[in-house]
């Protein structure tokens, strides 16, 4: 009986042992993460591939002779990155941080037309016409007018593994940014870039 009772009392705390590591595996974990260098999880665009790429592309356009040689301050007006993709890419994201490095490494050199705000500045012009005091008023018709615009375009390619006897399968994801800045009052494309990367990926056609 005292080892049948035993027994019994190793296999209870056992079973207890196994809840309790059960449990714990499925236990929520929270971890901050260094945002200069994060995992991507799969082969598809993720945030570090929007810090790279737009890093990439101020860099090369601040460092550019074609900004050096310009002289005075060099205003311009951004029209987006056109996202032409399969996936949804929030090209948005990559020109407010395209714009915030080129300010900072051009030394605001290159200054920007808050063109996602006309209708505030307009609203708030027209309020002060009426109701602000003389010596605080802002004058109407004197906003800075963009000599260039800048325009992009992320294309995404994938290819997969075909159909065949396998116990897993490759995704294989191109991505290619382009960024052009045109003379607005010529209509030439003053200056291109172009930046890429692909990443392949491979997933298991079975797994828990």
């Amino acid at each position: 009986m005292k080892v049948i009772s035993h027994a019994i009392v190793s296999g209870v705390m056992i079973g207890g042992l196994l809840i309790l590591t059960g449990c714990a595996m499925f236990r929520q974990k929270v971890e901050d993460k260094d945002v200069s260098n994060l995992p991507a999880y799969d082969a598809t665009y993720g945030a570090q591939d929007l810090r790279n790429l737009s890093d990439k592309v101020a860099t090369s356009i601040a460092t550019s002779d074609f900004i050096k040689n310009q002289p005075g301050n060099l205003i311009m007006i951004i029209y987006g990155v056109q996202p032409r993709t399969t996936t949804f890419v929030d090209t948005q994201a990559m020109t407010d941080r395209l714009r915030n490095i080129l300010m900072q490494k051009s030394n605001n050199k290159i200054q920007f037309v808050n063109e996602s705000r006309r209708q505030e500045l307009m609203k708030e012009q027209g309020f002060q016409a009426q109701n602000a005091t003389d010596d605080t008023r802002t004058a109407v018709g004197k906003q800075l007018g963009a000599k260039f615009m800048l325009t992009g375009a992320l294309i995404e390619m994938q290819k997969q593994t075909g159909k065949q006897v396998r116990v897993s399968k490759t995704e294989l994801v191109y991505y290619q940014l382009t960024v052009e800045i045109t003379d607005l009052e010529t209509g030439i494309i003053a200056w291109s870039t172009q930046e890429e990367f692909a990443r392949a990926a491979r997933e298991p056609l079975i797994g828990w």
